[in-house]
């Protein structure tokens, strides 16, 4: 069977990801120093300066590079070899002005010489066997500044230091057994049910898990001086990826597109790279037709928008699809979203490996709608095969922890995310929370936060039709920002104020939830008559014109349709008001952004009912109000049972006494 024939889902053959591999790799050599040793693509310097944007530019590409020598056994008509091979000589030589900035100099470099240590590893016999002692050495001292220096953040870059060090016990440089051990046990602190890692010690889930923190365990474990080290975590580790990968595969959409979620989305198809991970360990779950075909859908969603694929140029920028600047966090410089190519680590496998030489086959979400949860991150999920989305809504990530106040991290704290959709990615979105949010204004029309929430029963319920349930009860609180915040992951700290305990249960089924809310108390010194007002913000849609919005205030209903994306609030009880909010240059899916919203005057103890949903319409299916097949819900008297009958006829009761518990997660 020729090789195109392998992937009919995609059309994603090894020659065609090599393609663009060599493409991207040739575009990058217009942006490199006469030396080689620093790369800067165009763009604004990071915070960090020149010297770390262009150590950055050249270590993010050695594992591009250091990928296509693996996988095609050292053949190399791309002189790529002897290109990087000059750079490394250069960069790492004390007496070049131009030369690297040193891991003890900047914090990023630590980051930087763990790619250019698990490539030097990777293709050993035709890049450092080649280098020149004095070559050699130049590296070793540069590296071995790692060793004994302990100001590594306590999350994924831990494991910086682990492959740095590994890679100098195998050339006979300095290395420390202790601290290797110790920065597996920071690891392993990290771990979480059923195979999923928190970036850190707190509620940190996103991508990182999948790029990073299983990532890093399956390639250390291949490096040349690890076998004794790796040899008692070889098995436990491939069991946690291959379970994190039964969850990760049905969170990509139906387009190829993974969630939007999460810090440094500017690495965008870095978001493959579980998929290919599995493949190197041999996951026994999953086939690798569907590991091929998830890795490949995804590339296949952001391929087009890196211009001509017969190009000559295949730039990266600071964006989503296209360039959008405003997705920079504070350590993104114009070299960052080169971590993409990890997404790429598929190359690396030589075309007669079995995830090759197989054919793709679908997806989970291609063969029937998904609902599931994921209790680490505290997720329910709906997947929906029609429209291709998958919708994940949030009562256990936040970036923080049980009890702590700080601000909203916009692509965190949410209670919904999706594959087609983006949180609002300014500077007002972080002090005003709107779209997936449940908040109390008060007068000033100032929104409260929910970070430091507490996490209630996440599960599915089975009574009648299968549902997805989750409860959160939030201390919301109004905060003023501390000055200079730095955006690298959590929210903004800052000074706040106690606002009222709100509850908040969801229930999920396709493109459905059911949301009710209650505040449970207010503050001694304040009460309803203050003015307080709860809004509920729906999922915001973007894209370009035309758009249509609708609100109809005697139904207190509200909606959205934008980009062939439809967001409906319907208010089911308590609210009163119905309405839309409509932005520009708000998220990098398109020029405009529509988010409806419901609100209510403050009752305490009673329970409001709003229903949410987020699906495509198709060309003929052109008004927001279309094709709608609205649940009806319904309270018992004591508010113990929730009663839903379903658009197609069906039914499903949900016990809300058993979601009233609480947990830290």
């Amino acid at each position: 069977m020729v090789e195109d024939q392998l992937a009919p889902f995609t059309g994603w053959s090894r020659r065609r990801w090599a393609g663009l591999a060599d493409r991207m790799l040739l575009a990058v050599r217009a942006c490199a120093s006469d030396d080689h040793a620093q790369i800067v693509p165009p763009g604004p310097h990071g915070a960090f300066g020149r010297d770390v944007d262009g150590l950055e530019g050249f270590a993010r590409t050695f594992l591009l590079a250091g990928f296509r020598l693996a996988g095609e056994g050292g053949q190399d008509p791309l002189g790529l070899a002897q290109w990087y091979s000059e750079g490394l000589a250069h960069g790492t030589d004390p007496d070049n002005s131009g030369r690297w900035v040193r891991p003890d100099e900047s914090g990023q470099a630590k980051v930087e010489a763990a790619s250019v240590a698990l490539i030097l590893d990777m293709t050993r016999p035709w890049i450092w066997d080649r280098l020149d002692d004095r070559v050699q050495q130049q590296v070793v001292s540069y590296l071995a500044v790692v060793v004994g220096d302990d100001a590594y953040p306590h999350n994924n870059w831990r494991w910086f230091r682990v492959i740095v060090q590994t890679f100098l016990r195998s050339v006979d440089g300095p290395w420390s057994r202790e601290e290797i051990e110790t920065d597996l046990a920071f690891h392993d602190s990290f771990q979480r049910p059923d195979g999923w890692i928190a970036d850190g010690p707190l509620r940190a889930f996103d991508h990182y898990g999948g790029w990073a923190l299983h990532l890093y365990p399956a390639l250390w474990a291949r490096m040349s001086a690890a076998e004794d080290l790796a040899a008692d975590r070889l098995e436990r580790d491939r069991d946690r990826l291959d379970r994190y990968l039964l969850d990760a595969v049905r969170l990509i959409g139906g387009d190829g597109s993974p969630l939007f979620q999460g810090r440094s989305l500017i690495y965008r198809f870095a978001a493959a790279a579980p998929f290919w991970v599995g493949a190197i360990s041999r996951v026994p779950s999953l086939s690798s037709g569907v590991l091929r075909r998830a890795a490949s859908g995804v590339m296949a969603h952001f391929a087009p928008h890196l211009g001509q694929e017969g190009a000559a140029s295949a730039l990266l920028s600071v964006g989503w699809h296209g360039s959008w600047p405003a997705m920079a966090q504070h350590y993104s410089g114009p070299s960052s979203p080169y971590w993409a190519v990890k997404g790429m680590l598929g190359l690396s496998l030589p075309p007669t490996d079995p995830v090759w030489t197989s054919r793709e086959e679908p997806l989970p979400l291609e063969l029937s709608d998904q609902l599931f949860t994921i209790r680490a991150p505290g997720w329910l999920v709906s997947g929906t095969k029609a429209d291709g989305i998958v919708r994940v809504i949030n009562h256990g990530t936040d970036y923080g922890r049980a009890g702590l106040q700080a601000g909203d991290a916009p692509n965190y704290a949410e209670f919904g995310y999706s594959t087609v959709t983006s949180p609002r990615m300014t500077a007002a979105a972080r002090t005003d929370p709107v779209e997936q949010s449940v908040v109390l204004l008060d007068p000033s029309g100032r929104s409260t936060h929910r970070t430091g929430f507490t996490t209630g029963t996440i599960g599915l319920s089975h009574v009648g039709a299968e549902v997805a349930v989750g409860s959160s009860v939030a201390r919301a609180h109004w905060l003023t920002e501390a000055s200079e915040y730095l955006d690298y992951g959590p929210g903004a700290s800052g000074e706040a104020v106690d606002a009222a305990a709100l509850r908040t249960v969801s229930v999920l089924r396709g493109p459905w939830e059911i949301r009710l809310v209650r505040i449970e108390e207010l503050p001694e010194n304040l009460s309803p008559i203050t003015g307080m007002t709860l809004r509920l913000g729906g999922w915001a849609v973007s894209g370009d014109e035309p758009t249509y919005q609708w609100s109809n205030g005697a139904d207190v209903r509200a909606g959205a349709l934008l980009g062939g994306l439809r967001s409906l609030v319907f208010g089911a009880a308590g609210f009163d008001t119905a309405g839309v909010r409509r932005e520009h240059d708000v998220s990098p899916l398109g020029g405009t952004t529509l988010t409806p919203w419901l609100t209510a005057p403050v009752t305490p103890h009673q329970w409001f009912a709003a229903m949410l949903c987020l699906d495509r319409q198709t060309p003929t299916r052109v008004d927001a109000r279309s094709t709608l097949s609205v649940p009806r819900i319904a309270l018992t008297a004591n508010a113990e049972q929730l009663w839903i009958r379903w658009g197609e006829g069906v039914e499903s009761t949900v016990e809300l006494s058993g979601l009233m518990k609480t947990e830290t997660l």
